[in-house]
């Protein structure tokens, strides 16, 4: 065994267990957790300096992380992303695929998931699950068949289809960074493509046919009815249609489409739905229907579905609606609006609740703001662009499938071509990926394909700290030769094992990690470690390094390994043995599968 190391280097291994332990501490936000990493680091390290190769380890190592290229990058393309979802461009992938389910289902589930894959290959994958997830909730309820079988299918797809470029994650940017500083050739965008492919080929396979049949079928939360039926309640004042009219001749205006559950008159009283009732000023007709239908009576009866002494908060910008689903970890969870003050908080107007239940079987309760939500229960809102922005970015709720008219939709096209040229960029070689993703959001900003409230929203705080305590860790491993440690330790367990099973063993090891923390603190870890492992093999790094990349990946197993994950629990109804039925048997078929075609493009 190597001989123990000094105290620093023991320090960094005990900080970064502590790191590996915080991270998987669900009440603790892993922002949090990342910002205490980096404060022990840089107070411990003032405090009791450090040299390594003739230099002081100091805060401005930690703190390097901010200025990255991989975060740069790793930024500028959750804007480009955003840019795409605000736009509405990937829209007509997800109206394709609705057509192309109803006519040929088998096929349509394969296209969905090469699709997602793809996609995945070159954007974040939480956009696109985000905008396939109610295209696949509706279409499974129109052919009468459980949505669980479909939709984990589809976001694990999202996370094979990551593994195949620089850029397809931001493990895969973050590790392909550090093995250039470590001294390795930079990769190229389809540097490992070729083996990303081959065995990603038959992980689709297995999320085609096999997967579906392994999850149990589940009951979403929101899949009684597609589109989702929201309880609402359209207020009479004096200037609507209907004041004055008799209800029957209420109903016409609306081409006798609406259904109207009951009359609601003064504080306590009830009115009769006879045909012959007047319908008054103050009266609320408590009804039930999709939001493009609530919003066209609302039109067409000059009526509000929020009271008048909300309508003051409507402003003069373009408004829009939006469809949000309260999950467990949200603020809106066993809360009422008027508990957190959500409308004055927000600024949006509540107009409509779904709830998780038969909503034939449970009384609406006219007052939504009054009611205690539970997990699964969506609500209808209408504000504009920026407040429905500033909704997504407050983690107050989940907005599952974002506004039903979607700003600026005409700029579409210049955003598709804005991220083409982005990646033919970096493909070709003409700019190194940070240049073409920075030139990229510069281009989308110039065009008006995004706005800098888009291009701010776009950027997560997790996101963001979580790479740079990761990075931070990183450099205290490499310089106290902590990483050196581990990999000699490793290597003498691994003893005698041909380099590549020892290969394989340390992808088993990173896919293992990855569904328990972060698969960037994973990836940002085991680089150094995988790096030194080569070096004391002889053996080239760059199938360590790639080792990293696809184990760091795996994030399978579990419903917090990623987040899609998680929107995908919520929106599914599975529960987090059903991420084990799937999750496990994909993670050992796309390990064993690297394992083989590694060592074999590698000859190892």
């Amino acid at each position: 065994m190597p001989p123990i190391p000094d105290g620093h280097t023991i320090f960094v291994l005990a900080t970064t267990a502590l790191a590996l332990y915080l991270f998987t501490r669900d009440r603790l936000p892993l922002e949090a957790s990342s910002l205490a990493i980096l404060v022990i680091l840089i107070l411990s390290f003032q405090l009791f300096p450090y040299e390594s190769h003739g230099e002081v380890v100091g805060t401005e190592h930690f703190l390097l992380g901010f200025g990255h290229e991989a975060l740069i990058t790793i930024c500028a393309l959750m804007i480009l992303g955003k840019g795409l979802e605000v736009t509405g461009a990937l829209q007509p992938v997800a109206t394709f695929l609705a057509k192309a389910w109803m006519a040929r289902p088998l096929l349509a589930s394969l296209a969905t998931l090469v699709a997602s894959g793809v996609l995945s290959a070159f954007l974040n994958n939480t956009p696109i699950v985000v905008m396939l997830l109610p295209m696949l909730v509706g279409v499974a309820v129109r052919n009468k068949f459980a949505p669980s079988a479909i939709l984990m299918p589809m976001g694990l797809a999202t996370l094979v289809g990551g593994m195949a470029t620089t850029i397809g994650t931001s493990t895969n940017l973050l590790v392909v960074a550090i093995a250039q500083d470590q001294g390795l050739e930079r990769f190229n965008m389809f540097d490992f493509a070729l083996p990303a492919v081959i065995v990603g080929s038959f992980g689709m396979v297995f999320l085609w046919l096999v997967a579906p049949r392994l999850l149990p079928e589940r009951k979403p939360p929101m899949s009684d009815t597609a589109p989702r039926v929201f309880n609402a309640v359209l207020h009479i004042h004096a200037n609507s249609a209907a004041c004055g009219l008799s209800f029957a001749e209420c109903l016409a205006l609306t081409d006798n489409e609406m259904r109207v559950d009951r009359i609601e008159r003064g504080e306590d009283l009830s009115v009769t739905r006879l045909p012959s009732v007047r319908i008054r000023e103050g009266d609320r007709l408590v009804v039930r229907d999709t939001p493009e239908k609530l919003k066209r009576f609302e039109a067409q009866l000059r009526a509000t579905l929020h009271e008048e002494a909300t309508a003051h908060e409507v402003g003069e910008e373009p408004q829009h609606l939006a469809q949000l689903v309260v999950t467990r970890d949200s603020k809106l969870y066993r809360a009422s609006l008027l508990g957190i003050r959500f409308a004055q908080r927000t600024g949006l107007l509540p107009l409509a609740l779904h709830r998780a239940r038969d909503p034939e079987l449970e009384e609406f309760v006219s007052d939504i703001g009054s009611v205690s939500l539970r997990s699964g229960e969506g609500l209808l809102v209408q504000g504009t662009a920026g407040q429905l922005s500033q909704l997504k970015r407050s983690g107050t709720a989940l907005v599952l499938d974002g506004t039903t008219d979607l700003p600026r939709t005409h700029r579409a096209p210049r955003a598709m071509l804005i991220m083409a040229l982005v990646i033919l960029a970096a493909a070709t070689g003409v700019l190194p990926i940070e240049a073409a993703a920075v030139a990229g959001v510069g281009l989308m900003l110039a065009s008006r394909c995004l706005r800098w409230g888009d291009a701010s929203g776009a950027l997560s705080p997790t996101v963001i700290m979580i790479i740079v305590a990761s990075l931070a860790l990183g450099v205290a491993m490499i310089e106290t030769d902590g990483a050196l440690y581990l990999a000699q330790v490793l290597v003498q367990l691994v003893e005698g094992l041909p380099t590549p099973l020892i290969l394989s063993c340390l992808m088993l090891v990173m896919a293992i990690l990855t569904n328990i923390i972060s698969n960037n603190a994973t990836g940002v870890i085991g680089a150094p470690v995988a790096i030194q492992i080569a070096n004391e093999l002889g053996a080239s790094p760059e199938p360590f390094v790639l080792a990293v990349i696809f184990g760091a990946n795996m994030s399978y197993v579990t419903p917090y390994g990623y987040k899609t994950n998680i929107l995908l629990m919520s929106a599914g109804g599975y529960k987090a043995t059903d991420f084990v039925r799937a999750g496990l048997p994909l993670m050992f078929l796309m390990w064993a599968g690297y394992s083989i075609v590694l060592p074999l493009l590698y000859d190892l």
